[in-house]
């Protein structure tokens, strides 16, 4: 039996999505959805939304394409102080990063005023927070770390400046 095969094809609407920017010109600039509809015709139609992608909305002014978000880039400032015998080192709340390394003895760490654990020569800790920026993330509690006769511990940190 012989015979011939083939698909058949039905033009169908293709859309499109883009976030644009609506800048009304007095400092206002508001990202809203615009979706292109291609027509099985090659025409194409654009209808504009809110971000919620069903309210329809109206530009007010000149449309451009959102610039990027610039990055966060805050200036950090790091700090490493060296513990020799008896004495203590704060590190204010508000950190960024702080690291703890045991040299010689024991030094102990009290966070936030509470208990105080010791750490052995040759141990090393670190607390630190993901990210910085405008809403950069901080540590919250005071560090407070304690050495006696014998210690020798450095405590590294840094913190937005």
């Amino acid at each position: 039996m012989a015979g011939t095969s083939g698909s058949v094809s039905v033009g169908t609407p293709d859309a499109e999505f883009n976030i644009l920017c609506d800048d009304d010109g007095a400092g206002v600039v508001t990202p809203f959805l615009r979706r292109y509809t291609a027509a099985s015709d090659g025409t194409v139609a654009t209808e504009d939304f809110e971000l919620d992608g069903t309210t329809p909305y109206t530009p007010a002014g000149t449309v451009t394409v959102c610039a990027p978000e610039a990055a966060a880039n805050p200036e950090v400032g790091s700090t490493a102080q060296r513990q020799t015998g008896a004495g203590t080192v704060t590190v204010p709340a508000g950190a960024r990063s702080v690291t703890l390394l045991v040299l010689a003895g024991t030094a102990s760490v009290a966070i936030g005023g509470g208990a105080a654990a010791v750490f052995p020569a040759g141990a090393s800790a670190t607390w630190s927070v993901d990210r910085g920026g405008q809403a950069g993330e901080q540590l919250g509690d005071e560090f407070v770390f304690t050495g006696v006769a014998g210690s020798d511990f450095a405590v590294l940190t840094t913190r937005e400046a």
